[in-house]
């Protein structure tokens, strides 16, 4: 079929009231309802034949539109008989004289009188389209819009099965809109989907989509999963595989869910031949009741392609399955409100193996709403939702690991199940396995005992049966299939130096009766050495007498070789902290040797000198400071002061080499300035990266004058009268000052 244009504001030909006339074809829209054949040569035979059957057509299909406009004329001649008290002929008569007066066909009258009695989703759509149209200038006022939607009506209604119903949508309907293929799909219990009705599409794409199978992805499915309008602007951009893709790659699709009372029965899918553009919501709306006409087709009509997996006969055949079942089991009939909707689930039955979560009885809860019963269901993805998925999809549903919380004195209850929710014809069949606590308790033993490598064993004493977990088969290196190893074996599969601690262990738990320990190590089948620590304890009787013996292991590798590396590191600390020990002794020896803590005090004829030392660090005490006094060969007293940058060994000994060389270059007799610019070479070219700091000063007894300098130093501190002043150039000889008493 070739697309269309989009219809056009035009009246359709006057009806009177005996002759029923043909209401207009919408699928030929912006042509004339009645087009003569093609001008053919008289001379041929072919071309005289094909007027012929053109001319039989166009008849056949006047009477078809003439059929769905006689329907509606006659249902509103119904409506004004009823509504006026009146006879056909008089309610005939009356709508010809109101067709006349309102200069518009008696069709689009009719139309309008049933829209307004019915105030169904028909007329309200065709409502709401005008509404929209007026409110939009832009927007194409298109009266004849509850006409179509009307006719397609009658011809749904008049359809004998879903693939009449697929050609009486576009033609009366869908092709006005653009559209050039309409497909009706049914879905199973199972979630596979089947054509049960097109138009528009090849029969060899009607074939080949005959039957999709559960969670195949097609256009269908998205308005299936998503249960709302779906629309595909275009098939290329998209990739999604659908019916008569091949004919027309670059087309738009737009899928529609059909459905009654929240539950989803099909899907209606309208092929565009080229890219949609936006769509007005007005057309939407269209659509949405147009697949709502559908569905009330495919409830009626359930045809057995529709569905390749069996289905319950009714309630009673899904009562007797679930008192079978020996899980709990409810089964939910879906309750609907005034408008129609799913609102609840009423909760029909449940076998003898219900628990209630809450610990009601089974009669508190039979009969009751589900909501009612379990009113924390209603949270968001809560278990209503999943029930209300199931119930619209047909999808069976497992949700392991689902809360259910119930309600007794305001007190919430709270437990685990896994949950599975299938439909079956209206019913729902919810089956909750409540979590085990023992259950969940040993799983999450042996998750411990992976995790911690810990393995199991029991050996019986008088028997010698010996059980082992799988945890302890893995530690031993043997396949799950070998035989466990007794207790007085194990020497055998340890390491020689370990024998004779697990005697002990065997003696103390045996013979004493006494829990006991041991680690060994483990010579595996493999050739790895494994290091095991392990614990067991008596079982005995009632009589005190041994019975059996029960116990763990448990790999303690990692464990004993983080202990060797820490033991490996605290050693090689301790020898680093020794090392530093001696050198720190060593460093001090040095500087007591040649700096005493209290040197005796130098006593020379008019000068004493004392010397007083405290170190900045008291943590380190082995530092560069240094200090001298010493009597010249001329009778001078030389006395000096000096730190040296760091601590240790390399600063005492920087400071020996500074302080001798200090006295060695004093016996020249030159100044204090002289004296330490000698020794700021000596640092520079005889120490490797040497810094100090020191000041100078000799003494004359004699003249009673003290000249000094200073390189780096602070300066010395002076009471008791003047303070000498300093040579004035580091080349100075000296500058002599009378120093007091």
């Amino acid at each position: 079929m070739n697309p269309v244009d989009p219809p056009q504001d035009r009246p359709a030909p006057a009806i009177s009231a005996p002759a029923v006339p043909a209401a207009p074809r919408t699928a030929d829209l912006g042509t004339p309802p009645h087009t003569s054949a093609p001008s053919v040569p008289q001379s041929s035979q072919v071309g005289r034949l094909a007027a012929t059957v053109e001319r039989l057509r166009q008849e056949a299909l006047e009477a078809q539109e003439a059929s769905d406009g006689r329907a509606l004329i006659e249902m509103a001649k119904g409506i004004l008989v009823e509504r006026l008290g009146c006879g056909p002929g008089e309610a005939s008569r009356h709508i010809t004289k109101l067709a006349e007066q309102s200069n518009t066909t008696i069709l689009a009258l009719s139309v309008d009188i049933i829209n307004q009695a019915a105030r169904d989703h028909v007329s309200e759509t065709a409502r709401q389209f005008l509404d929209t149209a007026d409110a939009e200038p832009a927007a194409p006022r298109d009266p004849s819009a509850a006409m179509r939607l009307r006719t397609a009506e009658s011809g749904m209604l008049a359809a004998t099965d879903s693939q009449a119903v697929a050609t009486a949508l576009l033609e009366n309907a869908l092709s006005a809109l653009g559209a050039n293929g309409v497909a009706i799909w049914a879905v199973a219990a199972d979630s596979s989907i089947t054509l049960v009705g097109q138009d528009g599409f090849t029969p060899e794409d009607a074939g080949r989509w005959r039957y999709v199978p559960p969670e195949v992805a097609t256009c269908a499915r998205l308005a299936l999963n998503s249960r709302e309008l779906t629309i595909v602007d275009c098939l290329s951009s998209s990739d999604i595989p659908t019916i008569g893709r091949r004919q027309h790659p670059d087309g738009g699709r737009i899928m529609v869910p059909a459905g009654t009372g929240g539950r989803i029965l099909g899907v209606l899918e309208v092929s565009w031949p080229d890219p949609l553009p936006a769509q007005p919501p007005h057309l939407l709306r269209q659509l949405e009741t147009l697949a709502e006409l559908c569905s009330h087709t495919l409830e009626e009509q359930t045809p057995a392609s529709a569905s390749r997996t069996p289905r319950l006969a009714g309630v009673p055949e899904l009562t007797d399955l679930a008192d079978h079942l020996h899980d709990p089991v409810l089964i939910l009939i879906p309750s609907l409100d005034s408008t129609g909707r799913l609102s609840d689930f009423r909760i029909h039955h449940t076998n003898q193996r219900f628990v209630d979560p809450a610990g009601r009885p089974r009669s508190m809860v039979t009969g009751t709403h589900f909501l009612e019963a379990y009113p924390a269901a209603a949270q968001d993805n809560g278990l209503f939702s999943k029930l209300e998925r199931v119930y619209a999809t047909g999808e069976p549903l497992q949700a392991p690991r689902t809360t259910l919380t119930a309600y007794v004195d305001e007190v919430p209850l709270t437990s685990v199940a896994d949950v599975s929710i299938s439909r079956h014809g209206t019913a729902l069949l919810l089956i909750w396995r409540i979590e085990d606590e023992t259950a969940r308790l040993a799983s999450l033993l042996q998750h411990a005992q992976r995790l911690g490598r810990v393995g199991g064993f029991e050996q019986n004493v008088a028997t010698g049966e010996t059980s082992w977990n799988d945890q302890l088969f893995t530690l031993f290196g043997l396949p799950v299939t070998a035989s466990p190893v007794p207790l007085e074996e194990i020497a055998a599969h340890a390491h020689p130096h370990d024998v004779n601690s697990l005697g002990r262990f065997l003696r103390t738990l045996l013979y004493r009766l006494r829990e006991s320990s041991v680690d060994f190590r483990l010579k595996r089948p493999d050739g790895i050495t494994r290091h095991i620590r392990m614990v067991a304890e008596p079982v005995l009787d009632d009589h005190g007498r041994l019975y059996s013996v029960r116990g763990a292991c448990q790999d303690i590798s990692a464990q004993h070789w983080t202990e060797v590396a820490l033991a490996a590191t605290r050693d090689q600390l301790a020898d680093s902290e020794a090392e530093s020990a001696d050198r720190s002794q060593l460093a001090l020896q040095l500087q007591q040797a040649i700096m005493p803590p209290a040197p005796d005090a130098l006593e020379v004829p008019g000068i004493r000198i004392a010397v007083r030392y405290r170190p900045a660090e008291s943590e380190s005490l082995v530092g560069g400071d240094w200090y001298d006094s010493v009597v010249l060969p001329n009778n001078k007293i030389l006395i000096s002061v000096g730190d040296i940058a760091g601590h240790g060994i390399q600063a005492a000994t920087g400071m020996v080499i500074l302080r001798n060389a200090l006295r060695g270059l004093a016996v020249t007799g030159a100044g204090p300035a002289q004296l330490l610019s000698w020794l700021n070479s000596v640092a520079y070219h005889l120490t490797s990266n040497l810094t100090a700091t020191a000041v100078c000063a000799i003494y004359d007894p004699q003249t009673r004058r003290l000249t000094w300098a200073r390189a780096g130093h602070l300066p010395p501190s002076w009471s008791g009268g003047p303070m000498p002043t300093p040579s004035p150039s580091p080349r100075a000889d000296s500058s002599s000052e009378h120093c007091p008493r």
